[in-house]
């Protein structure tokens, strides 16, 4: 029986530990969205990396004109973000409790 309890709390800990916020997500989403932030931060890496990317070139290339299109990309990219972050954040962390009950 304690064995059960310590199981459950450690799950619980565990879970409590390694799961992610809609709120840390939006902030980073508002303040450095642009820069694929949010992304890195709700475990989307290849994906954060290309919004890296390409706001690093639309910022270099934004003098010859072609920037201009890469950072409104960019943009439209992030702002329909704003609409996925809650069921990327709920798909993340129902996986983590599965991974964790398991």
């Amino acid at each position: 029986m304690e064995n059960e309890a310590k199981n459950a709390a450690l799950s619980q800990m565990l879970f409590q530990a390694n799961s992610k916020s809609i709120g840390v997500a939006y902030l980073l989403w508002f303040f450095i969205g642009t820069f694929g932030a949010h992304r890195f931060y709700m475990g989307r890496t290849g994906t954060a990396i290309a919004q890296l990317v390409l706001a690093i070139l639309g910022l270099i290339t934004i003098f010859f004109g072609v920037g201009i299109f890469i950072l409104g990309a960019v943009g439209i990219w992030v702002l329909v973000d704003a609409f996925l972050i809650p069921g990327i954040i709920r798909a993340y962390n129902t996986e983590l409790a599965q991974k964790v009950i398991a």
